[in-house]
């Protein structure tokens, strides 16, 4: 049976060497918590810590890293994607102010090359133990005749905790709140069609050095995703109710996922030029002519987290995310819709500049102002 399904196309032994050969980076992240161990039909977690808590609510997010993946396959470099993936599931977790516990990953792949899926799972692992997420299941699926052989796709889901009493989002945000915006390390894991279609139109290879990068495209497009966890959780711990929200900047841009957070009835004011725009999104407006309104909607455009805290409590922010290694910016404010619309119009603010709600949540309402600078 094992021959005939071969000679269909899935190689059961390859499979197998794949998991050899991970075993030890999918270790290196486990804690007492985890039981059991790699292979088995399901990962088991120890829940009794829960009781400690007065009302635990578990979170759980579910995500991908798009066609940024194809890049990672063009120059045959996969950990990085890998690593990409936890940022996108555990720091979507993290938003609430919930503490990551654990995690799966599913790849499928129309051939398993050993060492490629390893590669993958060394970058999840990698991920994992530096947001203290435990990597306990998986699963690796051949798929020949859907996917061609040097195809993959990677999703991955986790799970986490937060008290009910500190849980953050919209009903916390109160007018006057500052908003804060935390750098990214580029273009993440978002909009890279948009980023494929661009370098396709200008006949880029992924190894032609870029100036503004200091290194080759490629290199540039797969810088990994930046992990805010441990940094964003730290300020949960040091402001408690003085922060009120975060706002993980991924598909859709920072004024999109900004609404998301901020209750229907109010708004906040946030200034384009309050920080510096990279030189991958640069590049990728003058040498692609994209306009920036398309580019916003599409990209962080330099920031990849957005932190509304109570006015007060701006300066022990700054200095809690600068200790935690990050560079942020005050960059707006939260207001009634009122003041936000009545500025808007006293900017004659185009229908680009304001957002309200995005992806099914009636959330409140977000004007740009101002022009990015480098």
């Amino acid at each position: 049976m094992s021959n005939a399904y071969t000679r269909a196309g899935v190689d059961v032994e390859a499979g197998d060497r794949a998991v050899e050969l991970m075993r030890s980076a999918v270790k290196s992240t486990l804690g007492p918590q985890a039981l059991g161990g790699l292979g088995g039909f399901a990962g088991l977690w120890d829940a009794s810590a829960l009781k400690g808590y007065a009302q635990p609510l578990l979170v759980t997010s579910t995500d991908g890293v798009g066609t940024k993946l194809a890049i990672a396959q063009a120059l045959d470099i996969h950990d990085t994607v890998g690593f990409d993936l936890v940022g996108m599931v555990i720091d979507d977790i993290a938003v609430t102010g919930a503490e990551p516990l654990f995690m799966t990953d599913y790849i499928a792949t129309g051939k398993v090359h050993p060492a490629r899926v390893a590669a993958v799972v060394s970058g999840i692992a990698a991920a994992c133990r530096a947001t203290g997420t435990a990597l306990i299941g998986g699963e690796t699926a051949e798929h020949p005749g859907i996917m061609m052989p040097d195809e993959y796709d990677i999703a991955g889901a986790g799970v986490g905790v937060v008290e009910r009493s500190a849980l953050l989002g919209p009903a916390r945000v109160r007018q006057g709140d500052a908003v804060l915006g935390l750098a990214s390390s580029g273009l993440h894991s978002n909009g890279y069609s948009l980023v494929r279609a661009v370098v396709d139109d200008l006949g880029w290879a992924w190894d032609r050095p870029v100036a503004e990068f200091g290194r080759t495209l490629g290199e540039e497009l797969l810088e990994p995703t930046r992990l805010y966890t441990r940094s964003v959780l730290e300020l949960a711990r040091r402001l408690g109710p003085d922060l009120r929200a975060l706002a993980h900047v991924t598909g859709g841009g920072l004024a999109a996922n900004l609404s998301r957070v901020l209750p229907a009835a109010l708004g906040a004011v946030v200034s384009r030029a309050a920080w510096p725009v990279g030189p991958v999104f640069q590049v990728l407006h003058a040498a692609g002519h994209v306009a920036w309104p398309d580019l916003e909607r599409s990209l962080n455009l330099g920031l990849g987290m957005v932190a509304v805290v109570a006015p007060a409590a701006v300066p022990q922010a700054q200095s809690v995310l600068a200790a935690a290694g990050e560079q942020v910016a005050v960059i707006g404010r939260v207001a009634n819709l009122a003041d936000v619309h009545a500025e808007a119009a006293d900017r004659s603010a185009q229908a680009a500049d304001l957002t309200t709600g995005a992806k099914g949540v009636a959330g409140g309402t977000v004007l740009l102002i101002d022009n990015y600078h480098g």
